[in-house]
């Protein structure tokens, strides 16, 4: 395989996996109806970083560490599991408590008077969501190598790929935001905002309780 054909054949494998439905993609666009574009973008910037993390840990060889070590995996598995748990709990408090309003929760940022550090926030969330989850870096230690042709320099064409995957990441989450414009005024309804905390919420413990009982 060529290095032209890899990296096509990886671009495509890695624009149907970032397409699929999953708990980065819920994460935006909760962000983007509840919160505004701008945080969402910045949520999912934070995802796409996570990606270029692992991507590097895995170039470097440090990921190897998740299939020997079942200590490292089930400690990282574990604080993936409590920290999901964590938001999905906090989504759910604020959207049952009086005026159903997120921002009662902690979760919900500050209104646009208020300091960029509100989004920078959103940006750790996403960045997190990615980082502390072991499955990430399985998937990259496991899936980078397949497209890795002959005689290549395996660091900086894995660093290459892991990129090529962020941007994709950055795209689309940039698309699913862009969708949520037209409906931001129906989205904004009180009722809407509860709804869609509780589902987000609800998707976030369930995938907290998958990652927290699933065996290795």
């Amino acid at each position: 395989m060529t290095a032209t054909a890899a990296l096509l054949a990886f671009t495509l494998a890695a624009a149907i996996l970032t397409v699929t439905p999953g708990m980065d993609s819920a994460l935006v666009l909760r962000t983007a109806a509840v919160e505004g574009g701008r945080r969402a973008f910045m949520a999912g910037l934070g995802v796409a970083t996570g990606c270029l993390v692992w991507g590097a840990v895995a170039a470097f060889g440090l990921g190897s560490l998740l299939l020997v070590s079942s200590l490292a995996y089930d400690t990282l598995r574990i604080c993936a599991a409590l920290y999901l748990c964590y938001l999905g709990l906090r989504l759910l408090w604020g959207s049952f408590r009086r005026g159903g309003g997120i921002a009662e929760a902690g979760l919900r940022a500050a209104p646009a008077s208020a300091p960029a550090a509100s989004a920078g926030g959103w940006f750790v969330r996403g960045c997190l969501t990615n980082v502390l989850n072991p499955k990430v870096g399985i998937f990259y230690i496991t899936f980078l190598p397949q497209f890795i042709p002959a005689g290549a320099d395996v660091l900086r064409f894995s660093l290459l790929l892991a990129a090529i995957h962020a941007v994709l990441g950055v795209l689309w989450f940039a698309l699913l935001v862009a969708a949520t414009r037209p409906l931001a005024r129906w989205l904004s309804r009180p009722a809407v905002m509860r709804g869609l905390d509780r589902m987000t919420g609800a998707v976030f413990i369930a995938f907290g309780l998958k990652l927290a009982l699933e065996k290795r």
